[in-house]
């Protein structure tokens, strides 16, 4: 009897023992955890010692009535796990759902992932899985999604994916899958979604995506396809989205477009396609975004585009489109978004854009448009984008302009503009960004207003008629980064309140008549990189406040009245690499720390009053590529150092000041110089030798020294004119210097020009030259009075030639 009970004692302790042993799918999910790094432990309840795991975070199972719970659903999207995926996943042979998206998984996606025949939902987006997708895939017969975007794949597109019947979404986008698309996954019949764009396929688009009937998304986008689009595409005639933008597509788009009554969004910028877009595009009745930009498209712009009631982006920009612009745009009613530009686009601007009071965006810049700018556009208050550059269009800016008050971004530059700008402009502008009217030939003062809301980051209005002070409202602009003034006819001084600009980064004033001094202010703009006043009446001396823009790339200050020493503090500006202070009337000598300008690419002096010796430090900028230093009052010897300038390649002037001494031998290295001026100075000795290395050297010229000697065995010098030589005593007895000396040149550096010689008597001549001109100038003057056309005329082409020749000298000045 005792016998019989431990017998029956041991059988039950033995199916106790069983009964609690963790069951085969838990067990494969535990390999799978051995092999992942859990940062945050979300799987720390996955515990060996459970007979299920069915209670685990992530993990859902099944019961059917007389069977043991099953794994159908694996959860662990955004855990930030990481580590290899195990094979181990193959054993979950019931698994529906699995979701390992958002996380750090890498390696390959096991191929034992096919023994998961029953799986729907396979999601292993955004990780960094790598290789190929596996052929096993193709016997996931009952698939329906397969999400996979957002990682490293590999290799070519499985030809498995055709054995997928019941696929509809297959999304691979951002990745790096090569080769063909395959012709077998057209056999999807059920697919809806096919997701390949940013990877690198390469072929053609396969004519058999016809037969995806119930496609509504083709996303190819960014790859390397080549060849036509398919006229096939007509077939899928449920397709809402179709993105194929961003590669080598070629020909035409398909008349069977037409066909894709449901299309919503069609991308097909970035690629090569030519030829004019159809007019069977009317038919896509529910389109809302047209994107055909960056193409080859000619031909007119179809009038049947109105049509499209839905539509609210039309992006044809950078196309040969031409013709005039349909006035049936405006039947676009529902319009947020138009953009024309880079086209060949001519006619005028049709008022009916007026129509379109949705519109926020209309950029129609780099056309051939002409006319003026209708003032209906004037009435689109949801506008905040405005781009007109780079046509023909005349007249005045619309009135109405100035009460576009959701208006950010306002570019009408280049263009033939006239008459003022509004004098309101800004003040009801909350969000204005960016102005930009430069070259036109608008007229008047800069609006007063238009720094009100404080929000300007960009104003250039240079190259009009704009006269006048600049505004003391310019103090509000304080986002302020651009202004462009060059070339106008402001008056006045620059107001202290510039001060206040303290993200201003460039600032140009070139050609205008500024006076007085420029004011210590300037140094609060401590993010200035270009500041620019060429060509005004600025006088005084340089503020040392200068020495604060630290972040000062281009200083030019040429062509004024400015006066005084250079400030000593201008040598904080450490990444100045442009200084030009010519044709001034600054003084005293050159701060030795000019030198340690390290990044000094261009320096000009030139036509100046500066003396004293030439700092040797200059020898240190090992940036330089142009010096000059002319026409100053320069004494002392060239600076041996001056040689080490192994960059200097555009010029080296010194000539028209009084330096002495003999021409060091060490300039002979400047290599890559090829300008050389020394005239009219006290030098002396020979011309070095040495010099016969200067291979790039195209002009030089030593006249009006004391040279002595022998010139180098220079071809170049054989070459060129005596003027180069002239005023030396070494012009004598140079053979190949024994010709008449040019007449041109006699005047060099003597103070009497040169007499010409002439048969004809100059008084007569100067007598009858008067009487010619008094009778014709009489004559003109009697044919314009009797004639009032011709006098308006006359006048407008005078006005004409005498602005294009002031904008010829400002061009050439700045």
């Amino acid at each position: 009897m005792g016998g019989r009970l431990v017998e029956l004692f041991l059988v039950s302790t033995l199916l106790v023992s069983v009964s609690e042993e963790l069951n085969s799918e838990g067990q494969h999910l535990l390999e799978l955890k051995n092999g992942l790094q859990d940062e945050f432990n979300f799987l720390s309840n996955w515990n060996s010692a459970d007979q299920t795991p069915c209670g685990w975070t992530g993990v859902k199972c099944s019961t059917s009535s007389g069977y043991q719970p099953v794994v159908w659903s694996l959860d662990l999207h955004s855990m930030n796990l990481s580590g290899m995926l195990s094979p181990s996943f193959g054993g979950l042979i019931h698994l529906k759902h699995l979701d390992l998206s958002d996380n750090e998984f890498k390696g390959n996606i096991p191929k034992e992932i096919g023994n998961c025949s029953l799986l729907t939902f396979l999601y292993l987006g955004a990780n960094r899985l790598s290789g190929p997708i596996p052929e096993e895939i193709g016997n996931l017969f009952s698939l329906e999604e397969f999400v996979a975007y957002a990682n490293d794949l590999t290799g070519t597109l499985p030809r498995s994916i055709g054995n997928l019947q019941y696929l509809r979404i297959f999304r691979v986008v951002e990745n790096a899958i090569s080769g063909n698309i395959p012709v077998e996954i057209c056999r999807c019949q059920s697919l809806q979604f096919l997701g390949l764009g940013d990877n690198r396929i390469t072929g053609e688009i396969p004519k058999e995506i016809g037969m995806l009937g119930n496609l509504t998304d083709l996303m190819i986008w960014k790859n390397q396809l080549s060849g036509f689009i398919p006229k096939e595409i007509g077939n899928c005639s449920n397709l809402e989205n179709l993105y194929l933008q961003n590669n080598g597509l070629v020909g035409r788009i398909p008349l069977e477009i037409g066909n894709l009554k449901f299309l919503n969004k069609l991308y097909l910028h970035y690629n090569e396609l030519d030829g004019s877009i159809p007019r069977e595009i009317e038919n896509c009745s529910n389109l809302e975004s047209l994107a055909l930009y960056e193409n080859g498209f000619v031909g007119y712009i179809p009038m049947e585009i109105g049509n499209l009631k839905f539509l609210k982006g039309l992006y044809l920009y950078s196309n040969g489109l031409n013709g005039s612009i349909p006035r049936e745009i405006g039947n676009l009613s529902l319009g947020i978004e138009i953009d024309l530009s880079d086209n060949y686009l001519t006619g005028e601007i049709p008022a009916e854009f007026g129509k379109i009071k949705s519109l926020r965006l209309l950029y129609i810049f780099q056309n051939q448009l002409t006319g003026v700018i209708p003032n209906q556009i004037s009435s689109l208050r949801n506008l905040t984008k405005l781009d007109l550059s780079n046509n023909y269009l005349r007249g005045p800016i619309p009135y109405g302009f100035q009460y576009l008050t959701e208006m950010n971004f306002l570019r009408l530059s280049e263009n033939s503009l006239s008459g003022i700008i509004p004098h309101q402009l800004g003040r009801y502008m909350s969000s204005l960004a960016i102005v930009e009217f430069s070259d036109n030939y608008l007229t008047g003062k800069i609006p007063p207003h238009i720094c009100r809301q404080a929000k300007l980051i960009r104003l250039s209005l240079g190259f009009n008629k704009l006269y006048g002070n600049i505004p003391t409202g310019i103090k509000n602009c304080v986002r302020l980064e651009t202004l462009d003034l060059v070339g106008n006819r402001l008056t006045g001084t620059l107001p202290s309140g510039v001060g206040n600009l303290v993200n201003l980064y460039s600032f140009q004033l070139d050609g205008n008549k500024l006076t007085g001094p420029i004011p210590p202010e300037i140094g609060n703009c401590t993010m200035l990189q270009s500041l620019q006043i060429v060509g005004n009446h600025f006088n005084s001396e340089l503020p040392k406040e200068i020495g604060k823009l630290s972040q000062l790339i281009v200083f030019n200050v040429s062509s004024n009245f400015l006066t005084g020493q250079i400030p000593s503090e201008i040598v904080n500006c450490n990444r100045l690499q442009r200084l030009d202070l010519s044709h001034n009337s600054f003084v005293d000598s050159l701060p030795n720390e000019l030198g340690t300008l390290s990044q000094l690419e261009n320096l000009k002096l030139s036509e100046n009053k500066f003396y004293g010796n030439i700092p040797e430090s200059l020898g240190s900028l090992s940036h330089l590529i142009e010096l000059q230093m002319g026409g100053n009052k320069f004494s002392g010897e060239i600076p041996r150092d001056l040689g080490y300038l192994s960059s200097l390649q555009v010029a080296l002037n010194l000539s028209y000041n009084y330096l002495s001494g003999t021409i060091p031998l060490e300039l002979g290295k400047l290599a890559l110089l090829e300008v050389l001026l020394l005239n009219n100075n006290h030098l002396s000795g020979e011309i070095p030798t040495a010099f016969e290395s200067l291979l790039s050297l195209v002009e030089f010229n030593f006249s009006y020294n004391n040279l002595t000697g022998p010139l180098p065995a220079m071809k170049l010098f054989k070459n060129m004119t005596s003027c180069s030589f002239t005023g030396n005593p070494f012009y004598k007895g140079n053979p190949f210097l024994q010709v008449p000396l040019p007449k041109s040149c006699s005047a060099i550096g003597g103070t009497e020009l040169w007499k010409p010689e002439t048969s004809i008597d100059m008084e007569t001549f100067k007598v009858s030259f008067l009487v010619a001109y008094t009778i014709i100038l009489l004559s003109l003057v009697l044919v314009l009075c009797i004639n009032p056309y011709w006098r308006q005329a006359w006048f407008y082409y005078i006005e004409i030639s005498i602005t294009s020749c002031y904008y010829f000298a400002i061009d050439n000045l700045s």
